[in-house]
């Protein structure tokens, strides 16, 4: 497979995920980025659970770090301590909580999911991997394929020229490279399943 339709399966898995994180989030009132930073403080050590260092690990800027530790503290999240050596020093930590929302919203049950479908089969590229996981994690969610048309199930080709099964419309050689949102995904070859 080649290099961009691999990265591209990674996007695509990526936004997908990103989709059903902003839903969750959505649902309790918080952003995605909240819990970001949850996620960061319940597993960094004491040293490195300060406004700095989150926003260094999220390559986020101190003032976005700074808005959403406040939310998250409002909400009863995450606690504030000054340090005992360094009273400039702030440490945060997760409440009970913070600590429950954490294990309650990661990973993603759409990727547990998935996972487990996946994760018994061998492949014989990342491609086929990441295209057989992309399908199952759309599965899972309920959500459009989005495929090319000449990885469709209605994709033919008849008399020397491409076709749409569903729609029994002629395709030009330029179509089948394209995406489609009535695309049906044909089955991915696997190596070997246990």
């Amino acid at each position: 497979m080649h290099e961009l339709e691999t990265f591209k399966l990674i996007e695509r898995i990526s936004s997908l995920l990103r989709s059903e994180e902003r839903k969750k989030y959505a649902a309790i009132g918080l952003q995605p980025v909240h819990g970001q930073v949850l996620e960061y403080l319940a597993k960094c050590n004491r040293y490195s659970n300060t406004h700095a260092s989150v926003a260094e690990y999220l390559g986020l800027t101190k003032g976005t770090v700074s808005q959403s530790i406040q939310i998250l503290e409002r909400k009863r999240y995450l606690q504030k301590t000054t340090d005992s050596l360094d009273g400039r020093v702030v440490h945060l930590s997760l409440t009970e909580a913070g600590m429950a929302l954490v294990d309650e919203l990661k990973p993603l049950d759409i990727f547990k999911q998935a996972e487990r479908e996946v994760s018994h089969q061998e492949f014989d590229s990342i491609g086929n991997a990441l295209q057989t996981t992309l399908s199952v994690l759309q599965k899972v969610n309920q959500s459009k394929s989005f495929g090319m048309c000449r990885s469709c199930e209605h994709f033919r080709v008849v008399a020397h020229h491409y076709q749409c099964g569903m729609t029994d419309e002629a395709l030009e050689r330029d179509d089948t490279d394209k995406i489609c949102r009535d695309h049906i995904p044909k089955p991915n070859p696997v190596i070997n399943q246990e």
